[in-house]
């Protein structure tokens, strides 16, 4: 149960988000610059770091969610899986392992990100703004994870659910809706 009042029609994030637009219009902007605006990662990389984040969080609709979306924008529903399992067996560019990796430092504590990971990272082909984003990303995610479990949101339970949120993520993005959530049913 929520620790206040949200529409259980809007489960997780969404349900927040409605409940002060004021303070959800920039976090929505940063989230769709991020994981939707021009980057030499792709959309499913960055989906696969929010993903992680939100896994090591134990935040289950976040998680849920953004695996999902990964799953859909890199068409493979086993990579997602596969990064939360395991960075270094996981089926991406040693480029993004050692991406992956310096989201998993900064998710645990920011001052754990460590020369010898930016080295890593850099020696694998990365470049200084996708370092940045990664651990912008991973901030990021760990500000929504602390938010949608530190008020209690609801975390829908059936499968389908993520499915819908997923597809609805990677077409749509994190923008809201011209007319907001009041008629749609989940």
């Amino acid at each position: 149960m929520p620790h206040i009042p949200l529409p259980e029609q809007l489960p997780g994030i969404t349900g927040l988000l409605e409940y002060r637009l004021d303070t959800a219009q920039p976090i929505r902007e940063l989230t769709q610059i991020l994981l939707r605006g021009e980057s030499t990662l792709s959309q499913g990389e960055r989906e696969l770091i929010a993903a992680l984040v939100s896994s090591r969080n134990g935040t289950v609709f976040c998680e849920a969610a953004h695996s999902k979306a990964a799953d859909l924008l890199l068409g493979d529903d086993e990579i997602a899986r596969a990064v939360k399992q395991d960075i270094e067996t996981a089926p991406v560019s040693e480029k993004m392992k050692a991406l992956l990796h310096i989201a998993a430092l900064t998710q645990k504590n920011g001052k754990e990100v460590t020369p010898e990971a930016v080295d890593r990272a850099r020696e694998a082909g990365a470049t200084g703004r996708e370092i940045h984003d990664t651990v912008l990303i991973t901030a990021l995610f760990c500000l929504y994870n602390k938010y949608v479990d530190g008020l209690a949101s609801l975390t829908p339970t059936d499968p389908a659910y993520y499915q819908m949120l997923g597809e609805r993520i990677t077409s749509r993005g994190y923008v809201r809706p011209p007319g907001g959530y009041q008629l749609q049913t989940h």
